[in-house]
């Protein structure tokens, strides 16, 4: 991550909505995904406004020791490289096991045909591989992290 250019556009923001936040106002910086081609087509689908929502382990939050995601928190979304291309804020939080995601969820998701079945079979097979790093298996009933968000800005 590229720090410089991430606190630049940060501040660009918020020279562009001091009603939103200012420059001591706390965010996140991360990208999506595990690769380059996923983070950059999942960060795409965030700037066309198809997605609206991620989910992610909440095992890998407590394996990582990172903090989970709160209500309001702002994110500072970035390529794969670090380069910062979206700001959101969260605006929702659930955390439920994997077999009770809804399909409206799914839907916020943004990805593929924006359907159950796609979502669900892409996340298991992601949930799957990540898992594989702590040699743990995917199990149906593991509590997820449902995270909605709102784009609010973007270059």
């Amino acid at each position: 991550m590229n720090e410089d250019l991430v606190k630049a556009f940060w501040d660009k923001f918020v020279q562009n909505n001091p009603h939103l936040a200012n420059e001591n106002t706390p965010y996140t910086t991360w990208a999506f995904g595990s690769d380059e081609k996923l983070a950059r087509e999942l960060l795409d689908l965030v700037k066309s406004g198809d997605k609206t929502a991620t989910c992610s382990l909440f095992r890998m939050y407590e394996v990582e020791d990172e903090p989970l995601p709160t209500e309001g928190e702002f994110n500072v979304i970035t390529d794969w490289n670090g380069n910062p291309e979206a700001i959101t804020r969260t605006t929702d939080i659930d955390i439920i096991p994997f077999r009770a995601v809804p399909e409206d969820f799914a839907y916020k998701e943004g990805e593929g045909d924006k359907s159950y079945e796609y979502w669900h079979e892409a996340h298991v097979r992601f949930f799957t591989e990540e898992l594989k790093t702590i040699n743990e298996p995917f199990e149906d009933d593991l509590p997820v992290v449902c995270e909605q968000f709102e784009l609010l800005y973007q270059e």
